[in-house]
C-alpha cells in the first residue's frame, strides 16, 4: 500500500525544462491518490423529518344551489418546525491540493426543508 501513495504536492523531476525542475516529494505521511479503506454507506446524513397537518369544514350553502359549498381550510406545512440539514455535499473536500486542511469541511450549512408555514383559503365547490 505504501508503494501506491503520491503523496500531496508531489511532483515528478523534469529535465526538459531550463533549468531543469527537480520535482517535489511532497508532504510526508499523506496520499492524495488512496482513498482510504471505508466500507460502503458507512456514513449516514441527517434524517429527513416532516409533518404536514390540514384542517377543513364544509360549510353547505342552500340558497344558491343543493350543491354549492364553501369549504374553509387550513394547512400547516412542516408543523413541527424541525430543520432538516442537507447533507454537507458541497463541503465534502477536506484537503486542498497542498495537503493544507480546507476550513469549513464537513459543515451543515444548508436546510432541504422549509420552516414552519400556514395557510389560509376558501374553495368555492358548485
Amino acid at each position: 500500500m505504501a508503494g501506491q501513495c503520491q503523496p500531496f504536492g508531489f511532483r515528478f523531476p523534469d529535465p526538459t525544462l531550463t533549468p531543469p525542475d527537480p520535482g517535489s516529494p511532497g508532504i510526508a505521511g499523506t496520499c492524495e491518490n488512496l482513498i482510504g479503506n471505508g466500507g460502503r454507506n458507512t456514513l449516514i446524513g441527517p434524517r429527513l423529518v416532516n409533518l404536514d397537518f390540514s384542517l377543513f369544514k364544509n360549510n353547505p350553502i342552500k340558497r344558491i344551489s343543493e350543491q354549492f359549498n364553501v369549504q374553509f381550510r387550513m394547512e400547516i406545512f412542516n408543523s413541527l418546525n424541525h430543520s432538516n440539514f442537507n447533507p454537507p455535499t458541497a463541503n465534502n473536500v477536506i484537503f486542498d491540493g497542498t495537503g493544507a486542511p480546507v476550513s469549513g469541511a464537513g459543515q451543515l450549512n444548508g436546510t432541504a426543508t422549509t420552516s414552519r408555514q400556514i395557510q389560509f383559503a376558501l374553495k368555492f365547490v358548485w
